[in-house]
């Protein structure tokens, strides 16, 4: 993994890059403001007057297959920001009210990778195809159900019959869900029934395997709908390629305390492993909260339960291309980015306001990494 850190102006901007044997190059980038005093149509228009830039200037001509935008205030910004987006290439688009904890209205995630052909698929999932396979991304799948636990059934089922279009399975194609709570302390437990009930329908059990996750307060423009959801699938991967990621001495399954998916997932290509850390807080092998109340000590704990993550995986934190970190209160944001920026500063992330779904944990952090530790036997990305 390479990082650069640029800044135009008020906007800041990681770039971290990952080049293939093969020649192919991703890459992850966060945009960030550094002026809190600005208005939202004026942040708006240096996040995407930099993000042009910043792609025209990355070697590859490559192409968005996935962006996420950061709002401080969704049901007010996304009018405008939907306006603007209208004129951008497309791609899986994400939006969600998690602030950025430095004050600023908007934060932008973008994926990029070269050598792919993209489309929208039929089904609504935008394909980005590179050789046998077919990587698949939807964002903000939503509708207006009665509650949370009716909202995640039909959003699930939706995304199953895409899946099964796309001549896919939940089980054995779908490799990251993101799942954003409104108001999550409250409506997490109607979530967490109805993805359980879903899988054991899909043969998604504790003695199969679950979906690398996270589960997380985060608010859409419609306030009638409580749960929305992001989604990664690849279509062509076989069995063989995937790992399930534990790391038993630092965390326990998390079926043990109810709840369903896995704690990491990697999958190896012929050219690269892609590893996706789900939403990891302070917790033991025992399910417990370790440091309740010390925000600090849950930081460190959870950079190391996902440095023995990625452990499994033969990747380091070295190896992150891009992490978001969420804290559940506006008061942590500089001991955290402090403790961050000194213990690791070479890790790529952002920080943003958004309670994890325990109401004892006061920090949570998800991550990608990529390496080179590829397997000739499977096709390259």
């Amino acid at each position: 993994m390479n990082l650069i850190r640029k800044t135009y102006d008020t906007t800041e901007v990681q770039i971290t890059s990952f080049q293939s044997t093969k020649g192919i190059t991703e890459y992850h980038i966060f945009f960030q403001q550094t002026n809190c005093l600005e208005d939202f149509h004026t942040q708006l228009q240096h996040i995407q007057d930099v993000y042009a830039r910043s792609v025209e200037e990355l070697p590859g001509n490559p192409v968005a297959i996935f962006r996420r935008y950061f709002l401080s205030d969704v049901t007010n910004q996304t009018d405008e920001l939907m306006k603007r987006e209208r004129l951008s290439p497309y791609c899986a688009l994400s939006i969600v009210q998690q602030a950025p904890m430095n004050g600023t209205k908007i934060a932008l995630w973008a994926w990029l990778q070269t050598g792919v052909q993209t489309q929208v698929l039929s089904n609504g999932l935008f394909e980005a195809r590179h050789g046998a396979y077919g990587q698949l991304l939807g964002a903000n799948q939503c509708n207006r159900a009665a509650n949370s636990e009716y909202q995640t059934r039909l959003i699930f089922r939706d995304y199953i019959l895409q899946l099964t279009e796309a001549n896919c399975t939940l089980a054995a194609n779908c490799l990251r869900t993101w799942i954003f709570v409104q108001n999550v302390d409250v409506n997490y437990p109607g979530v967490v029934k109805a993805r359980k009930e879903v899988f054991a329908t899909q043969n998604l059990t504790e003695e199969t395997h679950f979906i690398a996750s996270t589960g997380i307060e985060g608010r859409y423009f419609d306030p009638m709908v409580f749960v929305t959801m992001d989604t990664y699938a690849v279509s062509g991967i076989c069995p063989g390629q995937i790992r399930y990621l534990y790391a038993p001495e630092h965390l326990n399954r998390t079926y043990e305390y109810g709840v369903t998916f896995e704690r990491g997932t990697a999958v190896t290509y012929g050219d690269r492993r892609h590893v996706f850390i789900s939403g990891t807080a302070s917790i033991d092998r025992y399910g417990e909260i370790v440091h309740a109340g010390d925000v600090i000590k849950q930081t460190s704990r959870m950079i190391e339960n996902i440095e023995a993550l990625l452990k499994e995986a033969d990747a380091t934190l070295n190896d992150i291309m891009q992490a978001v970190i969420y804290i559940r209160d506006t008061a942590d944001y500089a001991r955290v980015k402090r403790y961050i920026d000194e213990h690791h500063p070479s890790l790529p992330y952002i920080i943003v306001r958004a309670p994890v779904c325990r109401t004892g944990w006061l920090v949570e952090m998800e991550c990608t990494a990529v390496t080179a530790k590829g397997d000739e036997r499977f096709a390259a990305l």
